[in-house]
């Protein structure tokens, strides 16, 4: 196996991947694919601060309230102080949001059915599921990036 191919084709398939979804929700549901997944950690997370959804996303505490942010000015969130800490404040879903998600819920499983269940069976999906939970569970690499010295700049 190639295994500069297979990284080439996995890199690959998951921006097409996310780009394609990202649109069908734009176009169907005005909601990026990005807010969709703070959306989602909101709704399944009980009072939910900022620190939850950039641990949930990994992602900075910072990007994860600029998206609260923009995804608040869009009328799908809202920020209340936090009752047990008032230095942090508690995330909710407006109604609106709500909605919106669940919506973008439905058209987001359609369309990984598409893509996924529509050119792999069942024991191909289950295979490629454990194969990338493995190498999710392997992490990364130990206090360092690995060098390609000796390779070529293309």
């Amino acid at each position: 196996m190639d295994l500069r191919r297979l990284f080439d084709d996995l890199v690959r398939f998951e921006t097409d991947l996310w780009n394609g979804v990202d649109a069908r929700l734009q176009q169907e549901c005005g909601l990026s694919l990005g807010s969709l997944d703070v959306m989602s950690v909101v709704a399944r997370t009980p009072s939910c601060r900022v620190n939850d959804i950039a641990a949930a996303l990994s992602i900075t505490v910072g990007g994860a309230s600029q998206a609260v942010d923009r995804i608040s000015a869009r009328g799908n969130l809202l920020r209340r102080p936090n009752p047990a800490d008032r230095r942090s404040s508690v995330v909710e879903l407006t109604p609106v949001g709500r909605e919106r998600v669940e919506t973008a819920r439905r058209v987001f499983d359609q369309e990984l059915d598409r893509r996924f269940r529509g050119p792999l069976g069942e024991s191909e999906l289950d295979r490629l599921g454990s194969a990338l939970a493995a190498l999710r569970a392997a992490g990364t690499a130990p206090s360092g990036v690995p060098s390609l010295e000796g390779e070529a700049d293309e």
